[in-house]
């Protein structure tokens, strides 16, 4: 059963946001750890409230939010978790960011889970703070707020009262983990084995970010991007990049930047990497061909840029994707 608010407890009160068309997963991932009452546990658990941004939210699948919590209840939390947004290409609702913004002043622990992340760094929360969020949205996030250290790597990320973690799975990781915080690893462990997830993953979503980032139709870089990757077996200067742009090496970094969110070496190395997770999965190429192929010259230099970006050897990455 699903615990509600109630006022003037001593009880940690946390507030989950409830947005309409918001994904289920996130939403019902903080519903299960901190709704749910567990005195064997430990005694008082949470009080507990889904706080819906207008009456009536309807959320993904047709399930609705219950009218009984507002806004004015996630302001005087003292955690806010705000689960994935519906669009994390639009302007997420002011009355949220506002009040997400208002109980981080008031002392309030901020947790943000996958896409979430756009509502907290509206709030202007995630400025100068590493965050993280689900990899497919890391550059939009890098794009749209500059000011965020936004690191797709990991599962989650953590600075001072305000924690974001990666897609849809690691919401159950940051959610164990504040647990941990408030009640100590002896209890997230049991709630852990209830769950029947591991209490904590010695992991990162790094392995798993393959899909190329498009550029803008109307974007010179087009061209750039494509003959690039058409030539990652060759050697690729900045300057050939930007002689083929007919633009400066500045101009040409300031607009990798503002289309990718990344410069033009580091969009290289991605796209490097992408190719060689490719046909460690497609084929039975030697590391060494592998290499060659994805324009990293050498075995060695392969393993360097998998240890560096992936956090595994190229044959752990083959052992694993060939198998799945």
């Amino acid at each position: 059963m699903i615990d509600v608010m109630r006022k003037n407890s001593d009880t940690h009160r946390v507030a989950v946001a409830v947005m309409p068309g918001a994904p289920i997963f996130e939403l019902a991932v903080p519903c299960e750890v901190f709704g749910v009452a567990r005195p064997e546990l430990a005694d008082p658990w949470y009080e507990f409230a889904l706080c819906a941004t207008e009456p009536g939210t309807v959320i993904a699948g047709g399930f609705a939010a219950p009218a009984a919590f507002g806004l004015d209840d996630l302001i005087t939390a003292d955690t806010v978790i705000v689960p994935a947004c519906t669009n994390v290409h639009e302007r997420q609702p002011a009355g949220l960011v506002a009040a997400v913004a208002e109980a981080h002043a008031r002392g309030a622990r901020i947790a943000a889970l996958c896409s979430g992340a756009f509502v907290v760094a509206q709030a202007g929360l995630l400025d100068g703070r590493r965050a993280t969020t689900h990899w497919m949205h890391a550059d939009e996030l890098r794009r749209r707020f500059p000011a965020v250290i936004v690191d797709e790597t990991v599962i989650s990320a953590s600075d001072d009262r305000v924690h974001t973690s990666a897609g849809t799975a690691a919401a159950i990781d940051l959610c164990i983990d504040l647990v941990r915080q408030d009640h100590g690893t002896a209890v997230a462990n049991a709630l852990a084995r209830r769950m029947v997830t591991p209490p904590h993953r010695d992991a990162d979503q790094a392995q798993y970010i393959l899909s190329p980032l498009p550029a803008a139709a109307a974007s010179p870089l087009s061209n750039i991007t494509d003959w690039a990757l058409a030539h990652l077996h060759e050697p690729i200067r900045l300057r050939d990049l930007a002689a083929r742009a007919h633009l400066s090496e500045r101009q040409l970094t300031r607009r990798f930047l503002e289309v990718y969110g990344r410069t033009p070496g580091d969009w290289l190395i991605r796209e490097r990497l992408r190719r060689a997770q490719e046909l460690l999965e497609l084929t039975d190429l030697t590391i060494d061909r592998v290499a060659s192929q994805s324009g990293f010259a050498t075995a060695a230099g392969l393993r360097a840029a998998f240890a560096r970006h992936l956090h595994l050897a190229p044959s752990d990455y083959r052992n694993t994707w060939r198998a799945a």
